[in-house]
């Protein structure tokens, strides 16, 4: 399925935006009906579980999803949106169609049914949203080894980095310290996937503090 932009603009802000998820996600046939559990926007992209029931109480029979306890099943989709001369649009997909956006949270994903074919488009939709989320999240002053060197613009490369940050308009912005040079970079989300921590800032405060977190491994 292509684009659909809405012309009359109604669509401007982020709840009007997620208002008109809700509608999109909210149907009902004569046989059929479909709600929204939840939605979760990351980006430009809208992620949401929808439920279908059928109306006379029978088990929802999919090829895809395991019948939930209830006779329902509840499905992922990710709808992309953008505006195009102020103009919204979305382009709708469901997980088993293969969509290349995977940043569907968690608690999203634990609402979704089995699925029958661990082979499936959207099981491995679902694994890069867990490998997503997997990622770390660093504290400042934690020391990072990336799980491959990263190339920068003027072709040098850094692998053991160190969390920090820089101001701009009054606002912390997260960058990184590289080791070899002591100068810093942006590093995205993604570049962090696999990577190790070397040192927490949060062991290295005091011996005290140092010896508590040793003793929560253990």
């Amino acid at each position: 399925m292509g684009w659909l932009f809405y012309t009359d603009r109604r669509v401007k802000t982020y709840a009007d935006e997620k208002a008109e998820i809700a509608r999109l996600c909210t149907f009902e046939t004569d046989t059929r009906k479909t709600v929204l559990l939840k939605a979760s926007k990351l980006g430009s992209t809208w992620y949401a579980a929808l439920r279908l029931t059928n109306i006379d109480g029978a088990p929802v029979e999919d090829r895809t999803y395991v019948t939930d306890a209830d006779g329902s099943i509840t499905f992922g989709a990710v709808f992309l949106t953008r505006y195009d001369e102020g103009c919204w649009g979305y382009k709708d997909m469901e997980e088993s169609a293969g969509p290349v956006e995977s940043r569907a949270p968690l608690s999203l994903l634990a609402l979704l049914s089995e699925l029958k074919d661990p082979d499936s488009y959207a099981h491995a939709w679902r694994q890069r949203c867990r490998d997503w989320a997997a990622i770390p999240d660093y504290d400042e002053g934690d020391k990072i080894k990336l799980a491959a060197p990263v190339t920068l613009t003027d072709g040098s490369t850094c692998q053991i980095v160190t969390a920090t940050h820089y101001r701009r308009g009054g606002k912390k912005r997260r960058c990184y310290r590289i080791e070899e040079t002591g100068g810093l970079v942006r590093l995205s989300k993604a570049s962090l996937a696999g990577s190790e921590l070397l040192g927490s800032a949060k062991g290295a405060a005091s011996p005290v503090l140092a010896e508590f977190f040793a003793g929560k491994g253990s």
